[in-house]
């Protein structure tokens, strides 16, 4: 699900304001004790105003957060010669493919769009948009590619189109072929493991090609608009971490394929308030406790016939949450309740489609999911199958028989698992992420036997990845350290050969950051300051916040915390917090959310600050505001309206207003299913509307400053005019930036640039009083 690119263009947001003024002037305040108001003696020596680094948000907004420039796709040639990757320049969202070359070091550009297009201008289906927006990614140019089983051809998919290149004659005459086609645009190609063929799906229907004729055989054929072969439902790419609808069977003669089917779901609607014109876009999107998609799984030759269909109980598991199809093992499917409480990993019979449980798990809140495993390996003679589980408490890998029952652990507890990288089952070997600090991430070696102890390969604070070749003798290690340091190493049996370019761009200044343990649960914070920080001083805080699942915002990159940097110059001081129910701390300390959105987080944010404030004298705690994007707009937008005593003035970009207007996967996994309306519960507490429609209390009130872009496909542009309608008719000062015609990312520069330096001019406003 996807808005089209033309709603993406830029049309100046407009401001609604709903119980005060949008002008420069502060409303009067009904609780200056808690809002705005002149400083008392006391507070004479607050820090005054300051103007930051005036380059920074337009560098900050014109490389995307300084993000272009890094390598990304990372891929290791089959034969471990040469690593392969995408990435543009800083100012530049164009990506070029590049190849290192692992013997000599030496770097080369491969491959650009223009070589493929010939001059044409790239353009993207509306399914290639909301593919793209499930995987936050804003890259034009080559965004993606994918490389034969030999490693001799490259599967280049742009504007629609494929491209099969020949990658050793690059350059030369005929070594670019597309494969053209009349049924419409190519959307997740991807090559056979023989390499002889090619799987898409254009117009909702699954087709395979020929790789050595271009011949095009269409295998599925849709009953109806509400039918798609071949690709993933909203709530797997989104919230399951599942981009594929399909995959291929280890000898390339058969796809196993999902079936969705969205009849009788209800359908949101985006239009373009700017464009009245245009008509609105349409798309199913299931809400907590209405209809969702109906998913199959079916078996068909890609010589064509009829489809063998997967046979499992849909109605105690509806959710296709993860397939696995390797060369070892059989072919295997994950399968979820709807609440989430209970999965079964099932074995499938491709004789008959019928399925045999190979493990169930169960949690009393829910079950997360890891998209790394299941994972099947040969180990001599024995077929093994590589699981992970929080069934003890902590997530940890482990080995079970053939038959699913436990063998051995692989990781200790305590360890901190993160996910399965790579494996190399004839060295006895695997690749991990984990970390006991919350903070950062550790790349591994373990055993597969479990006779010898990980080892860590990576070392020093910050995030580290790996992308690991087939034998295991190359390794790329990405890193953001600590110290500021990003890079992507590559290493040949463990000697460093050379560092993979970075076309990124310098930041025009460097984060002024302590990292902090506070409080009797240990809450990780970092807390920025200005540069020109004097001790004597004080200076109204910002809470940065995000306090939702699967999220840690409290990690050592410095390079994350550039805009609480210059939020921070402007002389305030900005703090990040990590509570419960954020990942990283256990199942007890993630769990704490369950039917409870708000409160577990509310409390944490609130008392760690308070325990900064005593820490750090200069965090005026009489002048705090809070923002945050997506769940931290939400928890913005509920702090201020529950806890005004805490915040004087908050935040909310993209919120999630009611959870039932959020989609089934995400809400009812730790909400469970909606209660009546009215009613007291897990949605009724959760819900920024039962705060903001209740009476002003003696705490008073906190100005919010509500953002949302209108053509969100994910948090729809509604829980925004929802929660202004509510504090408007509540009498609660209330502002709504609307950004118009963008999604829920906010790429576009001028948008960027403006939209943050409104954040601190209603921050100005309403924590000095200016």
């Amino acid at each position: 699900m996807k808005t089209p690119r033309a709603l993406m263009h830029l049309i100046p947001a407009f401001v609604v304001s709903a119980g005060c003024s949008s002008t420069a002037e502060p409303p009067e305040d009904p609780n200056p004790s808690g809002g705005g108001g002149e400083p008392s003696a006391e507070e004479s020596t607050l820090a005054a105003a300051a103007t930051p680094d005036p380059s920074f948000l337009d560098a900050y907004a014109e490389t995307n957060r300084f993000r272009n420039g890094h390598p990304r796709a990372i891929t290791i040639l089959p034969d471990g010669s040469e690593v392969l990757f995408l990435r543009s320049e800083s100012r530049s969202v164009e990506g070029r493919l590049y190849a290192f070359d692992v013997a000599s070091g030496e770097e080369r550009v491969l491959l650009e769009a223009a070589q493929l297009l010939d001059g044409d201008d790239e353009e993207l289906t509306a399914e290639e948009r909301a593919r793209r927006e499930r995987m936050r990614v804003t890259a034009r140019g080559l965004a993606s590619f994918s490389v034969s089983p030999d490693g001799a051809q490259l599967l280049v998919p742009l504007s629609g189109r494929l491209f099969l290149v020949d990658r050793a004659r690059i350059g030369e005459e005929g070594a670019i072929r597309e494969l053209e086609s009349d049924n419409g645009p190519a959307i997740d190609p991807r090559f056979s493991p023989t390499g002889t063929h090619i799987a898409c799906v254009r117009g909702g229907d699954l087709y395979v090609i020929d790789v050595a004729t271009g011949a095009e055989r269409r295998l599925t054929t849709r009953e109806s608009e509400e039918i798609e072969h071949g690709l993933a439902e909203f709530v797997a790419q989104e919230e399951m971490g599942r981009m594929r609808g399909y995959w291929w069977a280890p000898d390339g003669q058969s796809l196993a394929y999902q079936r969705t089917d969205h009849t009788g779901m209800e359908r949101m609607h985006i239009l373009d308030p700017a464009h009245p014109e245009r008509e609105p876009q349409s798309w199913p999107y299931p809400r907590p406790g209405q209809q969702n998609a109906r998913v199959t799984l079916g078996l068909l030759p890609i010589s064509g016939g009829s489809t063998r269909w997967v046979e499992w109980d849909h109605d105690a598991y509806p959710y296709l949450a993860a397939v696995q199809w390797g060369a070892q093992g059989p072919l295997t499917i994950l399968v979820q309740d709807r609440e989430q409480e209970e999965e079964t990993l099932l074995r499938v019979d491709l004789s008959n489609g019928r399925t045999a449980a190979l493990l169930t798990e169960r949690d009393e809140a829910w079950l997360n999911l890891d998209e790394s495993v299941p994972r099947w390996i040969r180990r001599g003679e024995a077929l093994e199958l590589l699981w992970s589980t929080e069934r003890e408490g902590d997530w940890r890998l482990e080995v079970r028989d053939e038959a699913g029952q436990p063998a051995r652990w692989l990781t200790p507890a305590g360890f901190g698992y993160r996910g399965l990288v790579a494996v190399d089952a004839e060295r006895d070997r695997a690749w991990v992420t984990a970390s006991e600090d919350p903070t950062s991430t550790q790349v591994w070696r373990i055993s597969l036997s479990g006779e010898v102890e990980p080892e860590a390969i990576t070392e020093g604070a910050g995030e580290h990845s790996a992308v690991v070749s087939r034998d295991g003798e190359v390794i790329v290690l990405s890193r953001h350290a600590e110290d500021g340091t990003i890079e992507s190493v590559v290493e040949r049996a463990g000697e460093r050969v050379g560092a993979l370019s970075s076309g990124a761009e310098e930041p025009p200044l460097e984060a002024n950051l302590t990292f902090e343990t506070v409080g009797r649960r240990e809450w990780r914070a970092v807390v920025a300051r200005p540069h020109d920080f004097d001790e004597d001083a004080t200076y109204p805080v910002i809470l940065h916040v995000y306090a939702g699942p699967h999220v840690r915002y409290v990690t050592r990159t410095p390079q994350r915390y550039l805009l609480s940097q210059w939020q921070a110059d402007h002389h305030y001081i900005v703090v990040t917090i990590d509570g419960r129910g954020t990942p990283g701390r256990g199942r007890e300390w993630e769990r704490a959310i369950d039917e409870d959105f708000i409160s577990a987080p509310l409390e944490d944010q609130i008392e760690a600050l308070q325990q900064l404030g005593d820490r750090i004298p200069q965090m005026d705690m009489d002048r705090v505001g809070v923002w945050g994007w997506s769940f931290g707009g939400y928890f913005s937008a509920m702090a201020a309206l529950q806890r005004p005593d805490v915040f004087r003035a908050g935040v909310a970009g993209a919120p999630v207003s009611e959870w039932r207007d959020y989609d089934t996967h995400y809400t009812e996994r730790y909400l469970g299913l909606p209660e009546e309306e009215g009613a007291e519960g897990a949605y009724q507490r959760s819900s920024a509307l039962t705060f903001a429609a209740r009476p002003i209390g003696e705490a008073g009130v906190a100005p919010l400053l509500i953002i949302h872009g209108t053509a969100d496909d994910n948090v729809y542009f509604s829980h925004a005019l929802k929660l202004q309608d509510a504090t408007f008719h509540a009498g609660r000062p209330a502002e709504l930036l609307a950004l118009s015609g963008l999604t829920h990312m906010v790429p576009e520069p001028s948008t960027m640039r403006r939209m943050h330096a409104r954040i601190m001019s209603f921050f100005e406003q309403h924590l000095r009083g200016e």
